[in-house]
């Protein structure tokens, strides 16, 4: 029915309206027949029951005039108008929905907007399409006579959206336009509606109607913050529609000067290669060829894929080049004589940032990260993206899940309730889920054991620890119990006390966040596989040795530098003097905190050099981001910029990743 999405709210008394079962009942509109319409508004009348002497407030089917409900029946005219009135401004109400779906009202008619789950989500009722779909759960799957398109093709914010898709709507599904909810979302230009769509896998390089992508209808909307979306998650800068149009190009038709130099500007950032599209009746190489243009880039074709000659397709953005022709299996053990080591930094919420290194490394080789290394590390965020990796997670998958899961773990005020994160951990790697259950690649993550002084760093890991022959830091004490065993270590309670970040979570038991001790792990995992190595030569299982070849360390982002006045923390003599000692130590507090932490810098530096001194190719992949970010940022709009950020890191640093992907793919 066509007005239940009207519905929002009712008066307070309307569950008085089932007291007297001869007042609330389905009625024929031809019994009133004889009696005067006094009001009427929309589907709702108000009859002056001559022969009843009475009033009587009558709600008509929207497909069946013939046939309602009443909803009361009085004898006093005044009373029959106010409750009337107050029945009229309802319209719409949630509480309105519900009464009439208890007087078993029909929710699976068709109307001229479809279902009625149609009219909720045109006027955003939340509730009413809750209680449409818990009646009539099929309705999410339906589509509207007029457009051939689904319910989320109406959703008008990000809340109505996820509600469907919570309840399993299609993210993907087409009009008959062959449009999808993402289209309409660009369309309409409901950046928070698309960020929804996106993190749920909705396909950003969809083709709609004449073969228009989501980025091709964004090039009209002056909206940078939802070309940089789109791009971010995965739409092709270059893609022609049925027209032979690049977004690029539509772009460069954008009427306002400041706006068309702009976008043009962006999409040149990330590799966006400008050309006019065919003519009809001359040949293409001459159509789309643009020498004088100032934003053209000369394409070349590309050699033939090899592993000895990898290209990354002209000076198209790495991350969503196109795949090799082949698909490599798993290479290890098996085939590759050298290990390869993955080190993900701590970082919170920032762990985005290494997700998309991470899926542009993937789409470049066509092999899964799984594949590609032999040893993976973590700290805090890198720790949970490190078990991600072990337990097949795609990257893509993480990248949405993360978007997600902000808005539930960092939900209030600091230090945030713990409950949300665990729960989170044991949805995606399982409440029973031991540690050494899934056994390649190896795994570690960082954690601090705090219920010591001075604290140590501890390695959980899928394998067993190595034996060391080094005298220990410490005497034996007693009243220190030792951690669990791999086997015995539960996998979501590892990414936990990795993650148990100071004032952002409490610590989980004796354990804080690695990050304390190794927030960049990379020369704790160095020093393990070292350690590993040397235990296997002693049990005689030298065979089973391989060297070290390629490190790659992956960042959460480089905060930028700024300047601080003062540190200085003294005994003050006057207020002013005590302000500037409290100010100085909350500065000094900050600078020990981000010294211990900090991932790169010096703790970099090493890194590189011992690589070079054993002659193993080491790799430090981490964008500059042009303002702070914090552990836990929850703005849409903060963290698709620090994507776009990596994108241009990833874009500049093109040859960097061609040379990293030949080494990864050598046996």
């Amino acid at each position: 029915m066509q007005f239940f999405g009207r519905l929002v709210n009712t008066f307070s008394g309307v569950t008085n309206l089932f007291s007297n079962p001869f007042r609330v009942k389905e009625v024929a509109v031809a019994d009133y027949t004889s009696s005067d319409r006094v009001r009427e508004e929309g589907q709702l009348i108000l009859f002056q029951n001559t022969p009843n002497r009475t009033w009587d407030c009558v709600l008509v089917y929207p497909r069946n005039s013939q046939s309602g409900f009443r909803l009361f029946q009085l004898e006093l005219e005044a009373d029959a108008l106010v409750n009337f009135h107050q029945y009229s401004s309802q319209l719409g109400k949630q509480e309105m929905v519900r009464v009439l779906l208890l007087c078993n009202a029909r929710c699976n008619i068709m109307g001229p907007n479809g279902y009625p789950i149609y009219s909720a989500m045109k006027f955003s009722q939340k509730g009413c399409a809750e209680m449409i779909i818990s009646m009539d759960s099929s309705q999410i799957h339906s589509k509207d006579p007029r457009y051939g398109a689904s319910p989320l093709h109406w959703a008008k914010n990000a809340e109505m959206a996820r509600m469907l898709l919570k309840r399993g709507c299609n993210v993907n599904s087409t009009s008959s336009a062959g449009n999808t909810a993402l289209h309409v979302a660009v369309m309409r230009n409901r950046f928070d509606c698309a960020i929804v769509l996106l993190t749920h896998g909705a396909n950003a390089d969809a083709r709609g109607e004449h073969g228009n992508t989501p980025l091709h209808l964004a090039m009209s909307k002056d909206n940078v913050e939802m070309i940089k979306a789109l791009i971010v998650f995965g739409a092709e800068v270059d893609t022609p529609n049925d027209f032979g149009e690049t977004p690029t190009f539509l772009a460069s038709k954008i009427g306002r000067l400041v706006t068309r130099k702009a976008i043009l500007t962006l999409l040149r950032t990330v590799g966006a290669e400008y050309c006019f599209p065919p003519i009809h009746g001359v040949p293409a190489e001459q159509g789309s060829a643009a020498p004088h243009h100032p934003f053209s880039l000369e394409r070349a074709q590309p050699p033939p894929i090899s592993l000895n000659n990898l290209e990354l397709q002209d000076l198209m953005h790495i991350s969503r080049a196109r795949k090799p022709a082949f698909i490599l299996g798993s290479m290890r053990d098996e085939k590759r004589t050298h290990d390869h080591l993955l080190c993900l930094d701590g970082g919170g919420v920032k762990g985005l940032i290494i997700i998309q290194l991470l899926i542009a490394i993937e789409k470049a080789s066509g092999v899964a990260t799984k594949d590609l290394f032999d040893w993976v590390a973590g700290t805090s965020t890198g720790g949970i993206l490190a078990l991600a990796i072990l337990h097949s997670k795609s990257m893509a998958y993480m990248r949405g899940m993360y978007f997600r899961m902000k808005d539930e773990v960092f939900r209030g005020s600091r230090p945030y309730e713990s409950g949300p994160l665990e729960e989170f951990l044991k949805r995606e790697f399982g409440e029973h889920t031991k540690m050494t259950d899934v056994r390649k690649p190896k795994v570690m993550l960082t954690g601090t054991l705090s219920d010591r002084q001075p604290a140590e760093l501890h390695l959980f890991r899928n394998y067993d620890a190595p034996e060391t022959v080094r005298e220990p830091r410490f005497n034996q004490n007693v009243n220190l119990r030792p951690p669990a065993q791999p086997s015995d270590q539960l996998v979501w309670r590892a990414a936990r006390s990795s993650g148990a970040a100071p004032t952002y979570f409490r610590p989980n038991g004796r354990f804080l966040d690695g990050g304390l001790l190794a927030n960049n792990p990379t020369l704790d995992a160095m020093t393990e596989i070292h350690e590993y190595n040397q235990d296997l030569i002693r049990k005689g299982q030298a065979n089973k040795v391989k060297k070290l070849s390629i490190v790659v360390s992956l960042g959460t982002g480089r905060s930028p530098q700024v300047p601080v006045t003062c540190v200085d923390v003294f005994r003050p003599s006057n207020p002013w003097e005590l302000a500037k000692t409290v100010f100085g130590a909350k500065e000094l507090g900050k600078m020990v905190v981000d010294c211990c932490t900090d991932p790169d810098g010096r703790a970099v530096d090493r890194a590189r050099a011992w690589c070079e001194m054993v002659g193993i190719q080491y790799f430090r992949l981490n964008p500059q981001l042009g303002t702070d970010i914090m552990l836990d940022e929850v703005s849409d709009t903060v963290l698709v910029n620090a994507l776009w950020e990596t994108e241009v890191y990833i874009y500049e640093h093109r040859e960097e990743f061609q040379k990293l992907i030949q080494l990864l793919l050598s046996p």
